[in-house]
């Protein structure tokens, strides 16, 4: 029975390492490339940021930075890859509004239409005066005039989104206060597949997508297939950077006008102020005071931006003929933003630099070696081997976990869940990451909304471990698809273990450990 036991381990082990063990394809980027002083940037500017980004409280994964239209300088932080998608968040939004400005060239519909011209058969029996004025823009530049936002609400709770948004009591006069409402892009969303017949994601294919070389992309869909506008968006940095790009360069593409000028101007211009009664110097310290758009940010120093929950940025910069894209999960989206005034910001000139091989040498290898703090490798043989193809039984839990089991081998650990939804394989390495793919849906700001990831694809994951003490596993999951990982504690004590969830997008999230017993 042992041998018989040793050799079907063995195999079920070869087989994960199989699965698991990835290599990222070579992605070529389809941007011209430059170097930075070719371009007017200091390599030695770029190296400051990225010392300071290591030192900040912000997680960075990848970034992207555009003069002239040209790459200077790129890097993702391991396990992060150029090949992978990307969860955008809100900078979702200011695709959707770009759907809204395809449409109005189009003539499909018009910043002016009524709302409740779209959805006669959704309409609350009583239609408030507010309601029956709400406009396409007042969606378009978070002036609803709801209080407060009422998404996170809805989306939870209700599986028709737009009946229950038109249903909702409107208390400010639309277009005269700003109140951020997700909800009012998905609308817009519904709004383009309800004129169009397509949802907002094929609707840009071939108007967006296409044209840019955008490939590969997802969307997130509400229970009724309306793609959920204000969030949900996936594709690479790259990709980020090219959208940026196209702003920048007010609709043009390869000396084709996709995407109006003046729909570029009219978007990206303010429409309202969030907070008009600040004090000049309190609007001067905040990047999230100086007016919104359609769907878009103003910045300081005169740029504008699509902003993402956790800091995705895509950041234009038309003084200075620039585009920042960076993806990330960061607590402070200011502080990350201020990274980028205070160090690249100043790195840029308005001329062509000299020459400077030495920084420019040693920037390509600090942007290539970019990583993440990986655990550290431990070894605890003893406890390992007790629990090797062990399994671990719990009583009713709110991670709704039946099972789990372990098995050790060769600096791997394969984990396997039972939950009331199936059972999910999970392989971790010690010193390095295991990337592969899994069905179970990891952490998200929105992953409490009705059909949350419906029609999405595996996501993908890095896993690595390590002992914390001779009793206690770390396991570290991250989704490296979208900012957020997830830590899972392991405490063993002779037969019983008690397991520990911790997410990064909600530190202060306590979930209560879940014990169990050996089988």
């Amino acid at each position: 029975m042992k041998s018989t036991f040793k050799r079907s381990s063995i195999a079920v082990i070869l087989l994960f390492l199989l699965l698991f063990s990835c290599t990222a394809p070579e992605i070529k980027n389809t941007l011209p490339i430059s170097v930075p002083e070719a371009e007017g940037v200091s390599s030695r500017g770029i190296i400051t940021f990225l010392d300071s980004a290591a030192k900040s409280k912000n997680e960075f994964h990848s970034i992207m930075f555009l003069r002239h239209g040209k790459v200077i300088a790129e890097g993702w932080w391991n396990p992060y890859r150029p090949d992978l998608k990307h969860t955008l968040y809100s900078t979702s939004k200011s695709f959707t509004s770009t759907a809204v400005g395809f449409a109005v060239s189009e003539k499909k519909l018009n910043v002016n239409d009524k709302v409740i011209s779209f959805f006669p058969e959704f309409l609350p029996d009583s239609i408030s005066p507010y309601l029956a004025e709400l406009k396409v823009k007042d969606l378009l530049s978070m002036s609803v005039g709801h209080d407060p936002d009422p998404t996170f609400y809805i989306v939870s709770r209700d599986s028709n989104w737009v009946k229950s948004f038109l249903s909702l009591p409107i208390k400010n006069e639309p277009g005269s206060k700003f109140l951020y409402n997700t909800l009012a892009t998905y609308t817009l969303s519904a709004i383009i597949q309800k004129v169009t017949n397509e949802k907002v994601i094929n609707y840009l294919t071939p108007r967006l997508f296409n044209p840019l070389g955008i490939k590969g992309i997802d969307w997130e869909t509400d229970l009724r297939g309306i793609n959920t506008g204000g969030w949900g968006l996936r594709l690479k940095t790259e990709d980020m950077a090219k959208f940026g790009q196209l702003f920048l360069q007010k609709g043009n593409w390869n000396g084709k006008q996709i995407l109006p000028k003046e729909w570029v101007e009219e978007a990206t211009t303010v429409k309202i102020f969030q907070s008009p009664d600040l004090t000049q110097s309190e609007k001067d310290s905040s990047d999230w005071l100086q007016g919104y758009c359609y769907q878009f940010w103003r910045c300081r120093h005169n740029a504008f931006r699509a902003d993402g929950a956790y800091g995705q940025y895509i950041i234009v910069m038309p003084e200075k003929d620039a585009v920042i894209a960076i993806t990330a999960e960061s607590p402070d989206m200011q502080d990350e933003l201020n990274l980028v005034w205070k160090y690249l910001l100043p790195a840029i000139s308005d001329n062509k630099l000299p020459a400077d091989e030495k920084s420019s040498s040693e920037l390509k290898q600090r942007l290539s070696a970019l990583a993440l703090p990986l655990p550290s490798k431990s070894n605890e043989e003893n406890i390992a081997s007790k629990i090797s193809g062990k399994s671990f039984m719990f009583t009713s839990n709110e991670r709704h976990i039946r099972n789990i089991s372990f098995q050790f081998s060769n600096d791997q650990c394969l984990v396997n869940f039972k939950t009331d939804a199936g059972a999910y394989d999970f392989s971790f390495a010690a010193g390095k990451w295991n990337t592969g793919e899994t069905t179970l849906h990891g952490p998200s700001l929105l992953g409490g909304a009705k059909g949350s990831f419906v029609g999405l694809p595996p996501f993908v994951i890095a896993g690595a471990y390590t002992w914390k003490d001779r009793e206690s596993l770390e396991l570290t999951l991250r989704y490296i698809e979208s900012p957020h990982t997830e830590t899972i504690l392991c405490h063993f004590d002779n037969n019983k273990i008690q397991v520990d969830f911790r997410e990064s997008s909600n530190p202060g999230n306590k979930i209560l450990p879940i014990k169990g017993l050996m089988q």
